[in-house]
C-alpha cells in the first residue's frame, strides 16, 4: 500500500464488520488540484476509503494469513455527496459472502450524517507465493516476500487499530 487514506479503525468485528474514518484536511496535497476554488475529496478516493476498510476486514479475519487484498469488482458505486476539508468520511463496510479466497461487502461513507458514497464490492485475497514460478528458488523468494509484505501491514495495523494488537500476536 503506497498511501492509507484512513486515519484509525473504530470497530472491527472478524468475518462481520468495521467502522473507520477519514478526517480529510486541507493540507493534503491532492485538493491542491482538484477543484481548488472549492476542494473536495475525488471520488475516486472516497472509492479508495471503503476499499481499504474492506480490505483490513478482510485481512484482520484471515489473521493477516495473505499478503495481498486486492479490488477484484466494484458494483452498483452511488456518489450522494461532497467530503469537504475538516469533514469526516464515517466508513462502514460489512462481509455479505465468501467464496475462497473471494469475499463480498457492502460498503458506505457517511458525512454528518448523509450518505457520501455506497458501493458493493469484491475483494480477492493471495500471497505473492501463489503465482510464483514452478522452481524452488521462485517460491522460496516469493514467500519471503510475502512475510516483509505481511509484517509491514501489520505495522500500519497497529497504528490504525491499537486496540487490534492481540490478533497480531497469535
Amino acid at each position: 500500500m503506497r498511501f492509507a487514506l484512513l486515519d484509525r479503525i473504530d470497530v472491527l468485528v472478524p468475518g462481520e464488520r468495521i467502522e473507520a474514518v477519514k478526517c480529510l484536511s486541507l493540507a493534503e496535497e491532492y485538493l491542491a488540484d482538484h477543484f481548488p476554488q472549492a476542494p473536495v475529496l475525488p471520488g475516486v478516493m472516497m472509492l479508495q476509503s471503503l476499499v481499504e476498510a474492506g480490505s483490513w476486514l478482510v485481512r484482520y479475519g484471515q489473521r493477516f494469513e495473505r499478503s495481498l487484498v486486492t479490488l477484484k469488482q466494484v458494483r452498483g458505486v452511488k456518489y450522494a455527496n461532497f467530503v469537504e476539508p475538516g469533514r469526516t468520511l464515517q466508513v462502514t463496510a460489512e462481509i455479505t459472502g465468501t467464496d475462497g479466497r473471494e469475499t463480498k461487502l457492502k460498503a458506505q461513507g457517511v458525512v454528518a450524517g448523509a450518505v457520501a458514497v455506497a458501493a458493493r464490492l469484491v475483494l480477492q485475497s493471495s500471497n505473492l507465493r501463489d503465482s510464483a514460478a514452478g522452481d524452488k528458488t521462485s517460491q522460496q523468494d516469493a514467500a519471503s516476500q510475502d512475510a516483509f509484505v505481511i509484517e509491514r501491514i501489520k505495522q500500519s495495523f497497529r497504528l490504525l487499530y491499537p486496540s487490534g494488537e492481540a490478533a497480531l500476536a497469535e
